[in-house]
């Protein structure tokens, strides 16, 4: 038998305890912010959507009452004073996991990635008081595992995104930056190419990423070495729609009745404007992509967004930069 680590004897400390903390968080916890408001999706725009192919329980997002945010920066002198960007819940069973980038410009200018847990996905507890990668940028992530292991992709300094892997999901093995070439197989131009998100497929790894949030591409690899774009042109591009002219990324895709969702987040203005949304698009094969009717599904500055299955059903969805917040689907 393998030691256990003390981390993963942390972790199950924490676990053990977060029944209670839940409790506590439903009795005490005050309303959202006021900022945080129901979206205003139109009745209109979700019946077009949903002709699109959108499924209706994606397209209309209330915050939870009384929850929100679920989680944010430790503030203070905390190595993560602040949180931001995409993070990533991963749910086994009523186990929970958090990935957050966390920082605090005080003390250094890295991104580094910390972990919180919770029993339910809204009362979270921090595991640990220090970062789980402390010598390494690592914003933007997401997690994927294969094969018994973890695979996490992320931003590096510059939005270089580079990957690592696991074993536990806390323990983690920087492999390098991601290699990317065109579609002839010569290296991509220098530069950002960030937001990066992984889907396995039928023996395919589909890397998406951004440059510059300038428009997505897709990028494809047998052995995750070298990936290789399907075209040099992104395949989603940002506009031409006000809500995405500045600025399009996308944070997660999900396969739904044969077709893939995906989960992004935009912007109206270049230079970049202060208030970030959430929005969707839609693909038969993940290359043609059609937008919702109803973008953008979240306003507020509300973005980096992911979906989590629930464990009786449904949906939840989660916007992560600037604060963590959560939000239940309305079909009024």
């Amino acid at each position: 038998m393998q030691p256990v680590s003390p981390l993963l004897r942390q972790l199950r400390a924490v676990f053990a305890s977060l029944v209670l903390l839940s409790i506590a968080h439903q009795a005490q916890a005050q309303v959202a912010p006021a900022q945080v408001k129901t979206t205003t999706v139109t009745g209109q725009s979700v019946q077009d959507s949903i002709k699109q192919g959108f499924p209706a329980e994606l397209l209309k997002w209330q915050p939870i009452p009384r929850s929100n945010p679920v989680f944010q920066g430790a503030g203070g002198d905390a190595w993560d004073a602040k949180i931001r960007e995409r993070g990533w819940i991963v749910r086994d069973g009523d186990s929970w996991r958090l990935y957050y980038t966390g920082y605090n410009v005080a003390k250094t200018d890295l991104r580094m990635l910390g972990v919180a847990v919770s029993t339910d996905g809204l009362s979270w507890s921090r595991l640990g008081d220090k970062p789980l990668i402390d010598d390494q940028w690592v914003e933007d992530m997401m997690i994927v595992k294969h094969e018994g292991q973890w695979i996490m992709v992320a931003e590096g300094r510059d939005d270089v995104a580079h990957t690592f892997v696991s074993s536990d999901g806390l323990s983690w093995r920087r492999e390098g930056p991601v290699d990317i070439r065109k579609a002839d197989g010569s290296p991509i131009s220098p530069g950002p190419r960030g937001t990066p998100f992984l889907l396995f497929e039928n023996g395919v790894w589909n890397l998406f990423y951004e440059r510059a949030d300038a428009g997505v591409w897709l990028a494809r690899s047998f052995d995750r070495k070298v990936f290789t774009n399907v075209s040099d042109d992104p395949v989603i591009p940002v506009g031409p729609a006000v809500y995405d002219k500045g600025a399009v990324a996308l944070n997660q895709i999900l396969k739904i009745d044969g077709k893939y969702v995906a989960l992004l987040h935009a912007n109206e203005t270049r230079p970049f404007g202060p208030y970030w949304t959430t929005t969707l698009a839609i693909s038969p094969d993940l290359v043609k992509w059609t937008k919702a009717a109803a973008n953008p599904i979240v306003g507020n500055n509300s973005s980096s967004g992911q979906f989590v299955r629930l464990p009786a059903g449904g949906w939840r969805l989660y916007t992560m930069h600037p604060e963590v917040r959560a939000y239940e689907t309305t079909r009024d």
